[in-house]
């Protein structure tokens, strides 16, 4: 029986760099259309590959290009979805992360830092009435930008509440058109194994996949997040795109987004091929559905001393549970 919770969601000249690699840096820095940087460069990765410094200078140059995107901040605030506790610090909730891409520790926000982000090119694709491509600072302009204050809950019970920036997927929905034969969202995250350490990990199934259902992407909790605080999303947080979806556990909420594909087919996420006993499709927060290894009933919030009672669908029922309510047969909690 599902239980309703009312207003839940208030709640570094030696290795100076030859021609014809500056040449290629000052080409990757101009060419806005170029799509993300997935570094597709084969003479400089090959350079790389060989312990080149020029070339390692010439990718962290990459990295060190400026977010247009920052003279936009801050949003206005939707007064819709407010908080019942206080904001995490922006210290914590910048400096502990979860991002496979870099690593398996909580502690990767200074390898975050080799992630270039611009251009970054968003890919439209699928069961739609046309595939294009969007340059990030093009879709922003396009986008109703908005602040919204978020609870977020990780499937290993730890949570915090954060001001994200960003634009309600649905907008997205909206600009892709979608075919009626479309039921499913499936989102892609960018794949540069040069960068992020963690992507030359074999046994992983690069890239990070997630996928929603139609109605759940737009839904008005589904949330397109470019920044937090205020300001510019942080790399180890997902810029320049990410997924914010608060009623599910946070490894739905996919970081570094490149592709949305529409289908009829229910996408296989990142983590249900790795282990989908313990990580569902779904994944919606629920305490009396324990995790195999361990409880959901109470989560640790950063920053709080003690432990907290974890809510179902992270506090959010009356926006979401009606997305399931003919679902009895799915494993909807994990």
């Amino acid at each position: 029986m599902l239980i309703r919770i009312p207003k839940g969601w208030e709640l570094p000249e030696s290795a100076a760099t030859p021609e014809s690699l500056f040449r290629d840096r000052r080409r990757l820095i101009k060419a806005a259309a170029a799509g993300p940087i997935l570094l597709g460069m084969p003479a400089l990765l090959a350079a790389c590959d060989d312990g080149d410094p020029a070339a390692k200078a010439a990718l962290e140059a990459g990295a060190k290009i400026p977010d247009p995107s920052a003279k936009l901040y801050p949003f206005d605030r939707n007064p819709k979805f407010t908080l019942d506790r206080p904001l995490t610090a922006e210290r914590l909730a910048t400096t502990y992360n979860n991002y496979y891409e870099f690593g398996s520790s909580k502690n990767i926000h200074e390898k975050a830092q080799r992630l270039p982000i611009r251009p970054w090119t968003i890919t439209i694709a699928g069961q739609v009435e046309k595939e294009f491509e969007i340059g990030m600072d093009d879709l922003l302009a396009k986008m109703p930008l908005e602040e919204r204050l978020y609870r977020h809950r990780c499937v290993e019970a730890w949570s915090m509440a954060v001001p994200w920036s960003g634009f309600a997927m649905k907008a997205l929905v909206d600009l892709a058109r979608p075919l009626s034969s479309a039921k499913y969202v499936k989102m892609v995250t960018f794949e540069n194994p040069k960068v992020a350490s963690g992507q030359s990990e074999s046994w992983y199934p690069w890239p990070y996949v997630e996928g929603l259902s139609l109605a759940e992407a737009t839904n008005d909790l589904a949330f397109l997040a470019t920044g937090v605080y205020g300001k510019t999303m942080p790399k180890q947080n997902g810029a320049p795109l990410r997924l914010a979806v608060p009623w599910k556990y946070g490894f739905k909420s996919i970081k570094g987004l490149v592709r949305f594909e529409f289908t009829d087919k229910r996408p296989v996420s990142f983590w249900e091929q790795l282990q989908n006993r313990e990580y569902g499709f779904w994944a919606n927060v629920n305490p009396e559905v324990p995790h195999p290894r361990w409880s959901q009933a109470t989560e640790r919030v950063l920053g709080v001393n003690g432990r907290v009672p974890t809510l179902l669908y992270n506090g959010y029922g009356e926006f979401v549970a009606d997305l399931y309510k003919d679902m009895s047969g799915e494993k909807l909690f994990l």
